[in-house]
Order: C-alpha cells, then structure tokens, then sequence
C-alpha cells in the first residue's frame, strides 16, 4: 500500500501516567503511579479493549492482566524537563523543551498583574497556584460583584484567567487573555495562557466549554511540520491544535468534553482518506485527576475503552496505525491536586507489531507516524520509529 493512502491515529488519554520516572522525587513525585493507583483504589481496572491490546503488558494493574496477544507495547518516557500538557505534547511530536517552563509558584509579580489590569481595565483577584474547581467556588462571588477577573496559576508553567459568562462575554475574556499572552513572554514566558469562563450561581458555579489555549509556539520544528511539508493533511481533535499554537494544523476539530473529542475521532475514523488525526481526551486530567476522584476517573476510562473498542472495530491494520498514549500523569491518589512526572503508556496496533515491547521517549510516537505515513525519518529531530 503507498503511503499517501495510509491514515494514523494518536489518542492522547491526559494524564494517565504510567508511573514515576528516576527523577519524580525531584518533583516531589516519588512513587506516583496514576494508572496503577486507580487501578488499586477502585479495586481493579475494568477496561476489556485495552487490556486485550496490552495494558496490562506494559505496567502491572490490577484487574488488567498482560495480554495473551498484546499489540506493540510499553511506557515512554520525556527527554526534557516539565510535567504538563504543552511540553508532554510537544515531545510526542518531537519538540523537546530544553529548560523548564517558568512557573509561579508564589502568584505572579506586581508587574504583571498591573499590565494586566492596563490591558483589560479590570482587577484581579487570587493571583495564587489554585484549583481550578476550588478557584470559582472561593472567587466567583466576589468576581460577580466587582468585574475583577479570576487570575490564577498552578504547578504548570500556566495563566489561567477565570471570569462568568454573564460579568465578562467569552469574546471579552478571550481578549484579556490574548493580552496576557502578549505580557507573558520574555523573562515571564508561560507555556499557555487559558481562559476559562464559568456560569451558574454562587454554590453551584460550574465551567463552561468555552475553555481557550493561549501557548507559545513550540521550540522547534515538529513532525507536524514534517507531515505539512509532504502534504499529508494533519487534524487535531481537542485542545491540541492550541497547545502547538497552531503550528503545522491544517484542521482542528471541536473536543472540550472525551464525548465530544469521542464522537469527532470516530467521524474521522468514517469520512478521512488519508492523514494524520490527534486526539486528547482531557476529561481523565481536566475533570477527575485535578480532582482527585478515582470513581470518575475509571468511568472516563471505561467509556474511553468503550470508543477504542469500536474504532479498532472499524481500522484496517495494513493501512491505519491506532497509538493510544498519554502526555503525563495526575494521580489522584497523592496530596497535591497537580500534575506528576511519571512514564506513559503505550499501545500501537499496526500491521507487522508483533506483539514485541517497546520502551522510548515520547518523541518515538511522532517518528513512528511519519514513517507510516510518508515512509521517511526526520533528519534533525528526535525519535526512532516503532512502525
């Protein structure tokens, strides 16, 4: 078959973490283990289409034994510093950060938020690493009552502007955070600037899905940019299209919720011809990891492993490669309510993987998706291919 009639297909499941790296005590995240964790604390995993194509294989979990017949197998691991979204996505394509994002682990200097209220002509309120759920209930009240934006940040290297959608309009809200964005660079460079509107009454506050990225452009060339450059068109479904700032995206497709993100990856399993589709399921992380609710977060699973189940259905392996991974961890299970430095999963169903392991860096997945899809390796960027 000529490369230009083969598809793949990356499912981003946020982070599942596969558990702690050699340098997670650095973080403060010695032993973290979200999969397995979750697995322990619901009493076992109940998820028959990823254990069949090799969950179980890859790291131990409970209730999900290795696989008779696994597909490729095994955990990756980052070259470069970090725990969050943009720098676990960027690396699955290539881009490797060399220095940590900034963070703020105190608020955000004077000087910023001065900017920032110049900008937008409102105040600020919180200016701490925050909750995003917690930040509402605790703020938004006084947010109704004094048009103040909710300016907050957490572990990651991130700006987070939270305002209702009755006080600020989402095209007002989108606007003070592309002004943040503009102040955010240089010395106070973040990886992405978020705006997150919210509704309802003060006690039953809830988030919206107007969520926005705001990021800075990858740090190099990535394989999206290599796909682009052999006209292979590249979709991305979810919040990745932002994370790369759009860079080396030809189309991006609607997915706040994994519903939504569910129902866009499995149109395009249905109408595409030939390409590259990324999808991030974000509900394990956005939803349940930050909140630390194991329950949840194995009914994510659940329903997520449903979806996979039908598109291996639909997938013919001689032309389709189908990479379920993740980008970093969140286990709920420990103190904090942040990201962990853990491994990821992987599992790739392809024509020829007989079954073997593979361990790596994240930058394989982007290696391994150009080789199947334009039948060549980049010269210049990391990652030796799988496929």
């Amino acid at each position: 078959m000529r490369a230009v009639d083969r598809r793949a297909f990356v499912i981003v499941l946020d982070a599942c973490g596969a558990g702690d790296l050699p340098d997670s005590d650095e973080y403060g995240d010695a032993g973290s283990n979200t999969l397995g964790h979750v697995a322990e604390a619901c009493g076992g995993l109940d998820l028959p289409v990823l254990q069949r194509l090799g969950l179980g294989s890859a790291l131990p979990l409970q209730g999900c034994p290795p696989a008779p017949e696994p597909v490729l197998h095994g955990r990756l691991h980052p070259l470069g510093p970090g725990k969050d979204t943009i720098t676990g996505h960027w690396e699955l394509m290539g881009a490797v950060t060399p220095v940590a994002l900034r963070t703020y682990p105190e608020g955000f200097p004077e000087e910023v938020i001065e900017q920032l209220r110049d900008a937008t002509g409102r105040g600020a309120l919180c200016n701490l690493p925050y909750s995003g759920t917690a930040v509402i209930d605790d703020f938004g009240e006084q947010h109704l009552r004094s048009g103040d934006l909710i300016v907050y940040t957490s572990a990651d290297s991130v700006l987070q502007i939270a305002a209702h959608e009755d006080e600020v309009p989402q095209p007002e809200l989108e606007a003070a955070c592309a002004a943040a964005r503009a102040i955010m660079r240089g010395e106070h460079a973040v990886g992405r600037v978020i705006a997150r509107p919210f509704r309802g009454s003060p006690g039953a506050f809830e988030r919206t899905d107007g969520r926005k990225d705001f990021a800075l452009d990858p740090p190099g060339r990535t394989y999206l940019d290599e796909l682009q450059s052999d006209g292979i068109p590249v979709h991305t479904v979810g919040k990745i299209g932002s994370v790369f700032n759009h860079a080396g995206v030809d189309c991006e497709h609607p997915g706040a919720t994994n519903p939504a993100a569910i129902a866009a990856t499995t149109a395009l399993i249905g109408e595409l011809e030939h390409g590259f589709v990324f999808t991030n399921l974000v509900e394990t992380d956005q939803v349940y990891g930050h909140r630390q609710d194991t329950s949840g977060f194995h009914d994510a699973l659940r329903a997520i492993d449903v979806a996979v189940g039908e598109w291996v259905a639909r997938l013919d392996p001689g032309r389709d490669l189908l990479v379920v991974t993740a980008d970093h961890g969140c286990d709920p299970t420990t103190p904090g309510t942040d990201h962990t430095r853990e491994h990821v999963p992987l599992l790739a169903a392809f024509a020829g993987h007989g079954g073997r392991r593979h361990d790596g860096p994240f930058c394989d997945v982007g290696a391994s998706v150009l080789r199947w899809l334009a039948g060549r390796e980049a010269d210049g960027l990391p990652g030796t291919p799988f496929t």
